[in-house]
């Protein structure tokens, strides 16, 4: 019986997962044609149909649904048999898909891939920014090698290595009565309406927990996707926030009518490292490249 190849078996995970065959096409950076002929063909290797196809669309069938798992486990088992390949010649080389999370990303990357690609020539970073959830399914899925993120949560099965703690600071209007202040305190939050971004994003939920117990209030009707809106919208008198001290350059310094405080003493932070499938070969290289985005941050 022939076998099945590995470039049908991906673009039938990637039909399968868009349920398009257009977009599916566009996703392998091929044309709709040949997508349609590797699958037909791999119909005709395995003696079953894998989708069916009407006016209304494309759905899997019955044999599709349960093909699928095995084909990402195959797919997943040839990338990691390359970079087990790698791994044996120069560390760091060749490609790396690397998740991001949108707290982290637009405020950590500039710093430090200079100095990433300064020390690894030869290492071609693919980003990929998303919320913790979804970069997870795609870590495990093998759409993704590494994760940089916030790693003091709940992130299932995953070795996670901690680069630096990013402490919080809070967020207030000039106006505010704290704006003069040196410092603030977690009590400083009682009684008080907190802003927030919506859900999903890792940095809610480290940030909710706090303000509950120091007695604020999530302001209700109010969700962002961004920390740039709510640095806004706290200037502007809605409300406070907390804020990773990583993006008050970029989000705050520039906003008239806010006010940044750091918290006295050790106030409340989060722990950014790297995480990677517990099955990885290139352990060893991420531990090499931590050490250079630990090194690149400290001198920034």
């Amino acid at each position: 019986m022939d076998r099945p190849t590995l470039r049908q078996l991906e673009y039938f995970v990637a039909l399968a997962e868009r349920l398009n065959f257009r977009k599916a096409a566009e996703a392998c950076f091929v044309s709709q044609p040949t997508l349609s002929a590797q699958i037909a063909g791999l119909e005709a290797t395995l003696g079953v149909q894998l989708f069916e196809r009407d006016r209304r669309g494309v759905r899997l069938t019955a044999a599709g649904e349960a093909l699928v798992p095995g084909a990402r486990e195959t797919l997943t088992a040839a990338d990691r048999m390359g970079q087990l390949a790698r791994s044996f010649g120069a560390p760091l080389t060749g490609p790396l898909r690397l998740g991001v999370i949108p707290t982290v990303g637009p405020y950590l990357l500039p710093r430090v891939l200079p100095a990433v690609s300064e020390a690894f020539p030869d290492l071609q970073v693919y980003l990929r920014e998303d919320m913790t959830g979804r970069l997870l399914e795609q870590l495990e899925t093998g759409k993704l090698d590494l994760l940089l993120l916030a790693i003091d949560l709940d992130l299932g099965s995953v070795e996670t290595l901690p680069l630096f703690s990013d402490p919080f600071v809070l967020a207030v209007p000039s106006t505010d009565e704290l704006a003069g202040a040196e410092a603030a305190q977690l009590s400083d939050l009682d009684g008080r309406d907190v802003l927030l971004l919506d859900e999903g994003h890792c940095l809610r939920e480290q940030a909710l927990p706090l303000c509950t117990a120091a007695g604020a209030d999530e302001m209700s009707g109010f969700r962002a996707s961004s920390l740039g809106t709510i640095t806004q919208m706290v200037a502007s008198g809605l409300g406070v926030t907390l804020l990773p001290e990583l993006a008050v350059e970029r989000e705050a310094a520039a906003v008239p009518n806010l006010r940044v405080l750091p918290f006295a003493d050790e106030g409340p932070s989060r722990q950014i490292g790297l995480a990677w499938r517990t099955s990885s070969p290139r352990e060893a290289e991420y531990r090499t490249l931590a050490e250079t985005l630990q090194a690149a941050w400290a001198a920034s």
